[in-house]
């Protein structure tokens, strides 16, 4: 499948925790320890049969980019 979205962030599930409608799944990215996290729904959790170590990959389409400093 090819996408339009230019921010495509592949990495390896590392964990997943499922409501009762909702899923927060996390990705840890490939070529460093950084996590990207995702609220998806249960069914699509489902439906894509996501696992704790399979591979994934985050699509990111935003109008809007905040940033913090400390």
């Amino acid at each position: 499948m090819r996408l339009s979205t230019r921010n495509q962030l592949r990495g390896t599930v590392s964990e997943i925790t499922v409501g009762a409608v909702m899923a927060t799944v996390k990705i840890a990215l490939d070529g460093g320890d950084q996590i990207i996290t995702a609220s998806i729904t249960k069914e699509a959790v489902e439906e894509l049969d996501l696992r704790v170590g399979s591979p994934a990959t985050a699509l990111v389409k935003s109008t809007e980019v905040m940033i913090g400093v400390e």
